[in-house]
């Protein structure tokens, strides 16, 4: 049986590219309603679906659309009153939107319910990035805790993603203005768009985000003992640094509010994009006891390229539909996206685009190096692999190697000042782990040539940070079937942060075959070629 689903908005930033998900389905007959009818017809018809002209604001004309399930991608939903759900109820529809309106979504459930469970519908809010893939993230990072202390969510767009003018107004409509957050485990109120947190967006680097007003303020509070937090960021950080100066006018009272100027804003940062790009990523960051009663540290991220960042707050939309189609969603009534579709069927909703997504759940206490950064992931690594990674005490390996690396005069300057090997075969290669206090120190001789690096955990989940001299260089190990390589994310002189454009390329595995340690690292430059390369394998 085909169902009729009419998508509300379907024209706008958001909705075209839910149709655009959903229009391949053949279970359902898909029609795309907006005010503009001409643009609907237009992308109607290169999707090979129907359109209608509808306005939100006229609920009433729903009824002639005789719709099986009706999805609201319009919005603004932060001054929304609730008559297209009530209108989708009385017509025995299913209703879902994505809304990030805090106020709506936290007056949904009491304001429906009685009447979606009479009808025999289920009508669903919150359908989007916040709160239900954030929520259902953090299922996925802390499946079999015992304690949630601290939440952070994080999103931020690509400067080139398009940016409908409701989505700019929703957000200066709290930029400044008092917003009621759960901090040090008592309720508080922070300004909108206060704060200069610099976040880690792995694929993406580091990014500003300030504190945004999110549905997810009030639900993940009732999960964590401590903090939840949601902050959002302009990629751009003299855009962001501008609108953090901008709330100041409305903290001080100097204006009401920031929305009329929702226009200019808008204008501006379109002039801006092309200084930016069109990768977007979302961090949930979580800390906490394991089951076993140890500290956990987690984070799940996102990143989007080719602007695609766009189409991940409508995947939970998607989600819920493909959950009432296929029967596997039968509950009934008035409730937020929490709990209802897992992370999984979200992202699953992304197949085909440029998204990734990755996992990482440390244990910040645990006594060695790879305890800490791996958490219990480490459990699938080969034993050869643990033997020399797991280290609690000093412990010398030896076995054979070989190097090599550029003739040029600044690679051999390089690798003399560092103390690495020439190019060579060295039948007597002997690696040093010794742990200290929060790391271990790696001392490395070929033959007559010595080199020592300091690896160390850090707080970020999943990373940790190798120091050669006065270098420093930030990574995240990669699982793989037989081991782990190191994806370089940053690097360093001292303090001084560098361009990751200007800096090497290291390309590092530990892995092992044939029941033996083995390991491989190379490291070049743009400029410079190989500056070095060893591999080799060890034995205790």
């Amino acid at each position: 049986m085909t169902r009729r689903v009419v998508l509300v908005g379907a024209t706008g930033a958001f909705g075209e590219r839910l149709a655009r998900l959903l229009a391949p389905w053949p279970e359902i007959e898909l029609i795309l309603a907006a005010r503009g009818l001409e643009r609907a017809q237009a992308l109607a018809g290169e999707l090979g679906c129907a359109a209608a002209g509808f306005d939100r604001d006229r609920p009433e004309t729903l009824r002639e659309l005789r719709p099986w399930a009706v999805i609201d991608a319009a919005g603004p939903f932060q001054h929304s009153a609730m008559l297209l759900p009530q209108a989708a109820i009385a017509l025995g529809a299913h209703y879902i939107d994505i809304a990030d309106g805090r106020d709506f979504v936290a007056g949904f459930s009491a304001a429906l319910d009685a009447e979606a469970r009479s009808a025999g519908v289920i009508v669903v809010t919150g359908a989007s990035s916040t709160p239900a893939l954030s929520n259902a993230a953090l299922d996925a990072l802390t499946v079999g805790w015992t304690r949630l202390d601290r939440v952070t969510v994080a999103i931020s767009p690509g400067a080139r993603a398009p940016r409908g003018l409701s989505v700019v107004r929703a957000i200066l409509s709290y930029v400044g203005r008092p917003v009621r957050v759960f901090s040090g485990g008592r309720w508080a109120h922070e300004a909108g768009w206060s704060g200069l947190w610099r976040i880690t967006f792995p694929g993406l680097g580091r990014r500003l985000g300030s504190l945004c007003e999110t549905p997810d303020l009030d639900l993940m509070a009732g999960r964590v003992e401590q903090e939840a937090r949601f902050l959002a960021g302009l990629e751009l950080a003299p855009l962001h640094l501008g609108l953090w100066l901008m709330s100041w006018m409305v903290r001080l009272r100097v204006v009401r509010s920031l929305e009329p100027a929702a226009r200019p804003l808008r204008a501006m940062a379109d002039l801006a994009a092309g200084l930016g790009s069109d990768r977007g990523g979302m961090v949930v960051l979580a800390e906490g006891t394991g089951g076993d009663g140890a500290a956990r540290r987690a984070r799940w991220s996102l990143a989007a390229q080719a602007n695609a960042g766009p189409t991940v707050p409508v995947a939970a939309a998607a989600a819920v539909l493909r959950g009432l189609v296929t029967g596997r969603i039968e509950a009934r009534g008035a409730q937020a996206c929490v709990g209802l579709v897992t992370l999984d069927e979200i992202v699953d909703e992304l197949a085909g685009l440029p998204i990734t997504t990755r996992a990482d759940i440390g244990a910040p206490d645990a006594p060695t190096l790879l305890q800490r950064v791996l958490g219990d992931a480490m459990g699938g690594l080969p034993a050869p692999v643990v033997a020399v990674h797991d280290r609690r005490s000093q412990q010398t390996f030896r076995g054979r190697g070989v190097a090599r690396g550029a003739r040029g005069l600044l690679a051999r300057l390089s690798r003399a000042v560092i103390g690495l090997p020439e190019t060579g075969r060295y039948g007597d290669l002997k690696v040093t782990i010794a742990p200290d206090a929060g790391g271990e120190w790696w001392t490395r001789d070929f033959g007559p040539c010595r080199f020592s690096s300091r690896l160390q955990s850090l707080a970020a989940p999943g990373e940790f940070e190798e120091r050669v001299g006065p270098l420093s260089f930030r990574f995240q190990p990669v699982q793989q079937a037989n081991g782990f390589s190191w994806r370089m994310l940053s690097w360093r002189l001292g303090p001084l942060p560098l361009p990751k454009a200007l800096g090497p390329q290291v390309r590092a595995t530990s892995f092992a075959r044939d029941g033996v340690y083995r390991f491989s690292v190379v490291t070049a430059h743009p400029w410079l070629g190989v500056i070095f390369a060893y591999s080799g394998r060890l034995a205790g």
